[in-house]
């Protein structure tokens, strides 16, 4: 049986998301430059690229990046973006790299982390995120904040896209927010049925992780906009730090 997240990141999911804006990913790439005080021309690694938005970004900003994905579907969709020729893209698992490393930067955003039910298998993808890093090189790693999750979470919403009725339902179980979305297309009553999953993981047992695979943290912000992380208001855990 396949895990969730192999069969969820594929033609549906572009519909799903299709709201997600490139205009956006800039702005998000500009803080995350002056985080990460890159020189120009620095090698970054986007790990778990998706469609893109962030490489592509990344890129246009005059650095060398390396965008890895799972799903061939996103990465298809990243390939025929604008200045795409000028990424690496490249399939893979994020706890089993078939790079050496040597990176001035991994990225690693917007939850494409805790995927995994054993704490062990995402402390592979640290070690992988600290692998593939050169000794002073930094990371961000793009989380949701569990209290701001759990306070706020949304449990059913309806939309219509196009011809499609999306279905999306939502809850905090057994440590995990999970969320199960089902599309019905107009005309055809076999509905499509996806299952996204996440384990949260409060600032302290993050904290653990990270020192678990060697990875001293830096800083941790609240969103884009915020400096500092607010357990209660701020909506996002982005952590930034370094290999030492």
């Amino acid at each position: 049986m396949n895990e969730w997240y192999e069969t969820s990141f594929g033609e549906d999911y572009l519909i799903v998301y299709r709201h997600r804006d490139f205009c956006g990913a800039s702005h998000e790439v500009e803080k995350m430059i002056s985080w990460l005080e890159l020189p120009p021309g620095a090698g970054v690694l986007d790990l778990c690229c998706g469609m893109g938005r962030h490489s592509l970004a990344l890129s246009k900003a005059g650095y060398e990046v390396t965008g890895v994905d799972l799903s061939e579907v996103l990465l298809r969709e990243a390939r025929s973006q604008k200045g795409a020729e000028r990424v690496t893209w490249l399939r893979s698992d994020m706890r089993e790299l078939p790079l050496a490393g040597g990176f001035d930067a991994v990225v690693n955003l917007f939850t494409s982390f805790g995927y995994f039910e054993e704490d062990e298998e995402q402390i592979k993808v640290l070690r992988e995120i600290f692998r593939m890093l050169k000794p002073g090189g930094k990371f961000i790693i793009d989380f949701l904040n569990p209290a701001y999750v759990i306070r706020h979470l949304v449990p059913h919403s309806t939309r219509i896209d196009g011809d499609i009725l999306i279905d999306e339902s939502r809850s905090i179980e057994d440590g995990y927010v999970k969320k199960d979305i089902v599309l019905t297309s107009k005309g055809d009553d076999t509905p499509r049925k996806y299952h996204e999953r996440v384990k949260l993981y409060p600032l302290d047992t993050f904290k653990q992780l990270l020192a678990a695979a060697g990875l001293q943290l830096e800083a941790v912000h609240g969103s884009y906009d915020e400096e500092e992380y607010d357990e209660e208001h701020s909506k996002r855990m982005i952590f930034v730090g370094i290999r030492p």
